[in-house]
């Protein structure tokens, strides 16, 4: 179970210096969410593990260029995560092909999206944050964020004009941000 005190900033900051107790409290702590991250987003283990390793790779060679002032060491770590996922998905010169419903399932209810947004408080939130948009919003932002899908593709697969889709982002990220802050 993951430690809810547990400081990324100050351990990014060890591993910048390469002090490996630090980089291996850094990946027991967040390797398992990680990993579900990458099955969630590339469907397959293997593949998620292959992607995981390279993030944590990643993150031990770059350390150093984690900013605290920019934000989270969470975040970081895990946007590294996310693009060598989205990475992975277009090397292979498509996205992985599931229906639309999948990302849709990520803020129900569901066993997997107990285990990706139950681990925090802060993860609950955003997800009643999400749960709380209309599906028009809601649906283009998780397309973006799990698939990768600019607004050009979101606009297609949806078959809504691109300056539609760009508005429903605009606002449903608006709405998040507010929502997230209260």
């Amino acid at each position: 179970m993951p430690d809810p005190m547990f400081d990324y900033e100050s351990t990014l900051e060890a591993c910048a210096r390469r002090d490996e107790r630090a980089f291996q409290a850094l990946y027991q702590q967040e390797a398992p969410q990680m990993l579900g991250l990458a099955i969630t987003l590339l469907g397959r283990r293997d593949q998620a593990e292959d992607c995981l390793h390279d993030a944590f790779v990643q993150i031990w060679r770059n350390a150093e260029r984690f900013k605290r002032s920019i934000g989270s060491g969470r975040a970081w770590i895990h946007s590294i995560l996310r693009y060598r996922a989205l990475n992975q998905l277009r090397s292979r010169g498509r996205l992985v092909e599931l229906d639309d419903d999948f990302i849709e399932r990520v803020v129900d209810d569901s066993p997997q999206a107990a285990e990706l947004f139950d681990q925090q408080a802060d993860k609950q939130q955003l997800r009643r944050c999400l749960q709380g948009l209309e599906r028009p919003r809601r649906h283009p932002i998780l397309l973006a964020f799990y698939r990768g899908l600019t607004h050009d593709q979101i606009a297609a697969r949806l078959t809504t004009p691109l300056g539609t889709i760009k508005g429903r982002i605009r606002a449903g990220l608006r709405a998040l941000q507010e929502c997230l802050q209260a």
